[in-house]
């Protein structure tokens, strides 16, 4: 089930703008060329925005997320039309072959149980071509992120066009690792409404990925610092192992 933030209406149209700018999708687009990929499996999409890049590029693009709310905003952007987007996890898959899968931003770490993540690695690779890659980030633990997930260090306050003012902080519920849980908060000054997303991360060592990744048939060819977030969040390259 998709945390409030994707899933609720009003919150979905505004992430975009909260969110920030998307540094680390470079990233992810100069792997994407460096593979020479000419289809992608975007999982856990979100509001599209790395899909409708890659489609602008002219990239076969399937696009998939559990959240319809963010769904909806996806399918209004430009280059949408040339995304295929399903509503859906790695586990509800149709068959595909594709080149590379990616998994940007939190996506890997709301699996919070093992089987949950063992079966997304699983599916993943099935929805590969021989010799197809794997590309995700996750939040490194040694960092501590987390620490700076209260209302004095995460607040801010945006004008927005549609929206009006916003305020959003975030604050830290429970550190009980490997899960860190947290919750968003949004408030309105347009009518003074109040929206909250509570959510929980697994933040799992490296060694404990690779080994998962070993398992469902990958070989990890490279892991280096996220360029936007050195020290803080690792980047994983695996290859689909065919013998």
């Amino acid at each position: 089930m998709a945390d409030a933030i994707f899933e609720h209406p009003r919150l979905a149209r505004i992430y975009d703008d909260v969110d920030g700018d998307r540094r680390d999708l470079d990233e992810y687009v100069a792997i994407v060329d460096a593979l020479r990929a000419r289809s992608v499996l975007d999982l856990g999409c979100g509001t599209g925005a790395f899909a409708c890049l890659l489609a602008g590029r002219g990239v076969d693009v399937t696009a998939v997320d559990p959240a319809a709310a963010s769904l909806e905003v996806a399918r209004q952007k430009p280059n949408a039309a040339r995304v295929r987007w399903l509503l859906g996890d790695a586990t509800t898959l149709p068959p595909l072959r594709v080149d590379l899968a990616t998994m940007t931003g939190n996506v890997a770490q709301v699996f919070l149980a093992d089987d949950e993540w063992a079966a997304t690695v699983h599916a993943t690779h099935d929805a590969l071509r021989p010799g197809g890659h794997l590309v995700f980030e996750t939040r490194d633990p040694a960092f501590e992120g987390w620490r700076a997930w209260n209302r004095v260090e995460s607040y801010q306050r945006f004008d927005l066009p549609r929206a009006g003012p916003v305020e959003t902080w975030v604050d830290v519920t429970d550190v009980a690792l490997p899960f860190v849980s947290f919750r968003a908060t949004f408030v309105f000054g347009s009518d003074g409404a109040v929206l909250r997303s509570s959510s929980t991360l697994r933040f799992r060592s490296r060694a404990e990925i690779a080994e998962s990744l070993l398992t469902a048939g990958f070989s990890v060819e490279d892991v280096r610092d996220a360029p936007d977030r050195p020290g803080a969040e690792l980047v994983f390259v695996a290859r689909r192992s065919d013998t």
